[in-house]
């Protein structure tokens, strides 16, 4: 049992230190992207808390297994360095019981990561694709930075002066917009107003941009004339009520929903989110004989073959995701093979280590 606790701890530490490396530099560069589509007024910068907060599950799910793979290497390898190792088989503990020890945290590992890729991935990249729609069907003065001119896609580009001291009030407002009649010509049109403010009908849900004093220009390409319209007060639609794309996409779908879907994409998705926490497993297992080092090679000296070998999995397993969604590859195959190949290549690389230990 002390053994245990000690290698186990061991382990988890390290584990814990290469997840928190990785986990900050992946993190780091998502929000770098966010923080730069908040300066071009893409998005508001008050959600990118709770966009980088719903990427955290689908940032573990990748990262724990590798940082899992890597904490074996590097604990057991300074183990053998230092010959604790050599001085616990002495004792009489089998490699054999070295790796079931080793099995106990990796259990806890996959149902953690099991836990983000059956349910919490999904349900958080939901949550961000619906925050992130949102954001783009409506003008959102969250969003518009003073003195800027920004597009909110649909043809639309707006600009405000400055806003009220309450913020509920833009100053000097300016919206381009590209559009077509209803017999299918195009028109540009232009509207300038002294104020504006946003509202939501409460009967239908639309959700409108009232304009107070100012006028609207209606242009058709390749017309000397345009339409004048002076308004006192013009409500511009931004978006209909529950108008919003359908995120139909596996990706977003929860796992019960894969589970009732016959179809490619569904089956490519649940395999994808199924690979996930057996990758641990079979991981675990490649680690154990990789993590045997001599001490004049030092405790790095298979960290470069590991890392080749955990990636050449993980793309495997993303091309057959690819191949499974497009049909090229049987849903009945899927990525069994690929898990099994890798188990094949772990067990025989502990055979083959416990027959060196012996001779």
């Amino acid at each position: 049992m002390i053994i245990f606790r000690y290698l186990t701890r061991e382990i988890l530490l390290t584990m814990a230190a290469v997840a928190g490396v990785l986990l900050l530099v992946i993190m780091g560069s998502r929000f770098i992207r966010y923080f730069a589509d908040a300066a071009e007024g893409d998005i508001p910068a008050s959600i990118l808390g709770n966009l980088m907060l719903f990427h955290l599950p689908g940032f573990l799910e990748l990262i724990l297994p590798l940082a899992f793979f890597l904490g074996i290497l590097l604990a057991y390898g300074q183990l053998y360095l230092n010959s604790e190792i050599t001085v616990l088989v002495a004792c009489g503990t089998s490699p054999a019981r070295l790796l079931r020890v080793s099995l106990a945290p990796a259990t806890l590992v996959a149902i953690l990561v099991g836990l983000c890729s059956l349910w919490l991935t999904p349900a958080g990249a939901l949550h961000n694709a619906v925050m992130l729609e949102d954001q783009r069907s409506r003008l959102d003065f969250t969003a518009l930075a003073p003195g800027r001119f920004q597009d909110f896609g649909g043809g639309r580009t707006a600009y405000t002066e400055s806003f009220s001291a309450d913020g509920s009030r833009m100053q000097e407002v300016f919206i381009s917009e590209r559009q077509r009649r209803r017999d299918g010509t195009p028109e540009s049109a232009v509207t300038r107003a002294t104020s504006g403010y946003q509202t939501v009908d409460p009967e239908t849900g639309s959700r409108f941009l009232v304009l107070a004093d100012g006028e609207r220009y209606s242009v058709d390409p390749g017309r000397f004339e345009a339409e004048r319209l002076e308004f006192a007060t013009y409500a511009v639609r931004l978006a209909l009520g529950g108008d919003r794309r359908e995120l139909a996409s596996p990706d977003y779908a929860s796992t019960r929903q894969l589970l009732n879907d016959d179809s490619s994409q569904a089956s490519a998705q649940l395999q994808w989110r199924l690979s996930l926490p057996i990758m641990v497993f079979i991981l675990t297992l490649m680690a154990m004989p990789l993590s045997r080092v001599n001490p004049r090679q030092g405790r790095f000296a298979k960290l470069l073959p590991a890392i080749f070998l955990h990636v050449c999995y993980l793309s495997l397993l993303l091309a057959a995701l690819d191949a499974i969604g497009r049909g090229s590859l049987p849903a009945a195959i899927g990525m069994w093979p690929i898990h099994a190949a890798f188990l094949a290549l772990g067990v025989g690389m502990m055979v083959r280590a416990q027959q060196k230990g012996m001779s």
